[in-house]
């Protein structure tokens, strides 16, 4: 039995001590550096965000002209037979003609009812959206980067919790066994501390495989290589920002949330949607014009060789005068649309009125109940300590000893917890008004 307990010792000591020369130091800081510099999904958004920045250009919204540069090369092989008035016939085979031609031609839309310039203003508030898209793409790793973060501190906290807890079974198993050899203790007793030994062990190894799966989930965040590698965290507690101020947090949510301005610029893009729809009651001008060189040779006639050079050009006014009702529906169908993008922004306002007191009331909550848990974790350290002075001097049972023990391990539990929902509530409440990035990343 002493030799599988140490042997049980020795492999939790050599899975649990860090390996200092594989291991990396991070606090959260460099952990956010290197998530948005590797993580796939950040990358991606920032993707999409240039070509919405490539595409806002006045070429691509029409008001340029476009220049097209062609040539050509034809031929004809044909026989000829024509039957004359004085009743004979003429016929020619083989004849040949070839064209060739080469030229520049240009086309403007000088005027299409201001639907250029809807068209243009659209695709510069695109790109806008998309840095909205970005940024809120952003808020969301952080959040989450954060969240794991302060998760995997949270469960390392557990683990050294767990492991003062399976040291404290461990000395009353050697209790036991020494009251045990001597004839003061019975069998019973020390079959509980073997239980209660055993119990403890399993939940150090549960908590082992909690951690390392703790471990990969940030590593898979901040998209390294190896997410298997192990990592140092500079910050070893959770300390919860206690001087968070509602009114504060609710009027930069106005001003600052990211789902806020893009349901408004929503409405502002349905608007431009109107604009161009609108831009169809109006006429349209074009002009045209080319320059180009074209020959001809002839194998018949009195001309052998026929050149032409130089300028063309045009100018093209029309109006649609009727269409089948099509632009009437297509403007009362985008009218309907700006109504819902205007019901749906009332909608996310009244939303995030929701979201800011309920995460307020459970940050408060929580504050109150960290609070509390400090000071039970106190209370729970000193009745353990008499507890084991007790049971040392024979006046308690084990089992009563077993119950300080875990009414200790349950108030570190519930104070670790306590601490970990309110950070949690503290990065969600500075996500919802729009200060989250400012916070974790001042620079």
């Amino acid at each position: 039995m002493k030799q599988i307990l140490y042997l049980f010792f020795l492999t939790i000591t050599f899975v649990s001590l860090p390996v200092f020369s594989q291991e990396k130091e991070f606090d959260l800081h460099k952990c956010l550096e290197i998530g948005l510099e590797k993580n796939y999904s950040i990358r991606i958004i920032r993707n999409e965000q240039a070509i919405s920045e490539n595409n806002a250009t006045p070429g691509n919204a029409g008001y340029l002209p476009t220049v097209d540069m062609n040539g050509g090369f034809s031929g004809t092989v044909y026989d000829t037979r024509n039957k004359l008035t004085d009743g004979t016939t003429e016929k020619t085979t083989g004849v040949n003609s070839e064209t060739a031609n080469v030229g520049l031609n240009v086309n403007w839309t000088i005027f299409d009812g201001f639907g250029i310039q809807a068209t243009y203003e659209t695709l510069k508030e695109l790109k806008q959206l998309g840095e909205l898209n970005t940024r809120m793409a952003i808020e969301d790793f952080i959040a989450s980067l954060s969240a794991e973060y302060y998760n995997l501190i949270r469960q390392k906290i557990r683990l050294r919790n767990l492991k003062a807890t399976l040291a404290l079974s461990k000395e009353r198993l050697r209790i036991v066994e020494e009251r045990y050899f001597i004839g003061s203790m019975s069998r019973l007793d020390l079959q509980q501390a073997q239980v209660d030994f055993n119990s403890d062990s399993s939940n150090v190894l549960n908590q082992l495989e909690t951690l390392h799966r703790a471990s990969v989930q940030l590593n898979t965040l901040m998209a390294l290589e190896n997410v298997e590698e192990r990592i140092q965290l500079k910050d070893s507690l959770i300390i919860p920002n206690e001087f968070l101020d509602e009114a504060e947090l609710w009027h930069n949510t106005q001003t600052s949330n990211v789902p806020l301005q893009i349901a408004q610029k929503n409405v502002l893009l349905s608007e431009l949607d109107y604009r161009k729809a609108r831009s169809r009651n109006y006429p349209y001008v074009k002009l045209n014009a080319g320059y180009g060189y074209t020959a001809n040779w002839y194998e018949v006639g009195t001309t052998d060789l026929q050149q032409r050079l130089g300028l063309n050009y045009g100018v093209t006014i029309g109006f649609n005068l009727f269409d089948g009702f099509n632009r009437r529906r297509e403007q009362r169908n985008v009218r309907l649309q700006i109504e819902n993008k205007n019901l749906r922004l009332q909608e996310l306002d009244l939303s995030l009125r929701a979201d800011m007191s309920n995460l307020w009331m459970a940050y408060k909550n929580n504050l109150e109940l960290w609070t509390l848990e400090k000071e039970n974790l106190v209370a729970a350290q000193e009745n353990y300590d008499i507890a084991i002075e007790r049971y040392k001097l024979g006046d308690l049972s084990g089992i009563e000893l077993r119950e300080a023990q875990n009414s200790l391990l349950n108030a570190e539990e519930r104070r670790s917890i306590a601490e970990y929902s309110t950070k949690i509530c503290e990065i969600s409440l500075l996500q919802l008004s729009g200060q989250l990035v400012e916070y974790f990343l001042p620079e």
